[in-house]
């Protein structure tokens, strides 16, 4: 693996929700702004729910009005936003946006279309929840980064005319959810505060950044992360993970313990942190953090694909197979395992369980990109026999 192959970074672009958590203590200093360029984009999230002059147009079209006069408040503003008549929204998390950038690219990922709905939502009046779900992480891989993905989403109710005898809610909320996890409606969720999700998508903003090789940029998006002083070691983790990127071991490591502060058993942060003990010196340290690690994640994420891909090159197919088919069984929603899976299927001649499986990674793409690539693909294959498709 090369060196970016061990930074892990948690980057929750599956939305969710909780109580309102006590501000912690701050850290110790934990920027180093003199060893950074300046930003080449403007670094914050002051408009993050800013509607702008196209979506306050929207608001007062006829369209628009027809699907709250048809089907309420809250279900005429879904449908508004996300039948496949009107905006056509598609899902893409390639990069969050703010609710006015969602609104123009016509495209978002979770936290991005949560945001944009929360926008509209208020501006409507209506009362809007963040909630995180409690539902298993995914992992992703990017550029030899890991990123750990988690899920909110959102709830929304309106108020009752004033005056009147009961609760200034209303007492049902209709809970929107982009990407539901299975079973997610019997899952626990938790509620999350503004500034939870201020600091959820200033994160995002850091490991995107970070993924395209922006280091500076991302630093100080992680840098405004972290000065929301958030209660979780989400922005502290990715900190860490830019100084340790950028050479400077001794701020990522205190970047990183103050995450584990945060959160003691973060598996994330502990395999950051493990090999920045090893390149520090601290052989024992770095084992007894690998121990803890393996303790609940003996087997990490990727491990069958990465043999999988080694015995696909070397020809060995049936093993290849296996392997892929293992990473699929506990990872059946990343589109990447289900994409090398039918290269190894057609290559062992098996071409309609092939299309299935490429069909597969169309539908757990969460990239536009990515499924027009495997849409082609699969158009190809079905244009053609088994022993003429070359799939990469």
């Amino acid at each position: 693996m090369n060196r970016l192959a061990s930074l892990f970074i948690l980057i929750p672009l599956l939305l969710g929700g909780c109580a309102s958590t006590p501000q912690l203590a701050a850290p110790p200093p934990l920027f180093a702004d003199a060893s950074f360029k300046p930003p080449s984009e403007t670094i914050g999230a002051r408009d993050l729910f800013t509607l702008s002059p196209a979506m306050q147009a929207y608001i007062h079209s006829p369209a628009f009005e027809a699907h709250l006069r048809n089907k309420g408040l809250e279900r005429g503003l879904i449908d508004a936003l996300y039948s496949k008549t009107d905006l056509k929204l598609e899902y893409d998390s390639s990069r969050t946006r703010t609710a006015a950038e969602t609104y123009a690219a016509r495209a978002g990922n979770c936290l991005s279309l949560v945001v944009m709905t929360a926008a509209f939502a208020r501006q409507l009046g209506m009362t809007v929840h963040f909630r995180s779900v409690m539902a298993d992480e995914t992992w992703s891989r990017d550029g030899g980064i890991y990123l750990v993905s988690s899920h909110v989403n959102i709830a929304l109710g309106h108020r009752r005319p004033a005056g009147l005898l009961y609760d200034e809610t209303s007492e049902h909320e209709l809970v929107v959810d982009f990407l539901p996890p299975p079973d997610a409606s019997r899952l626990r969720s938790r509620q999350l505060e503004e500034e939870d999700i201020v600091a959820l998508y200033l994160n995002n903003r850091a490991a995107e950044s970070l993924v395209q090789g922006k280091i500076d940029d991302a630093y100080w998006w992680a840098r405004a992360a972290v000065a929301t002083n958030p209660p979780n070691a989400i922005a502290y983790n990715t900190l860490g993970v830019i100084y340790q990127r950028h050479g400077d071991l001794v701020m990522a490591e205190r970047a990183l313990r103050t995450a584990l502060e945060r959160e003691p058993e973060s598996i994330v942060v502990m395999q950051n942190l493990g090999p920045l003990l090893a390149a520090t010196g601290r052989p024992a340290e770095a084992a007894e953090m690998a121990r803890r690690v393996a303790a609940v994640e003996p087997v990490p994420p990727f491990q069958y694909f990465d043999k999988g891909m080694v015995a696909l090159k070397a020809g060995d197919y049936d093993a290849a197979r296996k392997l892929f088919e293992r990473e699929v069984k506990r990872a059946p929603y990343y589109d990447e395992f289900h994409f090398w899976l039918a290269v190894t299927l057609l290559r062992l001649g098996e071409a309609k369980a092939a299309r299935e499986q490429l069909a597969q990674a169309i539908d757990t793409s969460t990239k536009s990109d990515n499924r027009q690539l495997y849409s082609a693909k699969l158009a190809h294959l079905r244009r053609q026999s088994a022993n003429s498709v070359q799939l990469y």
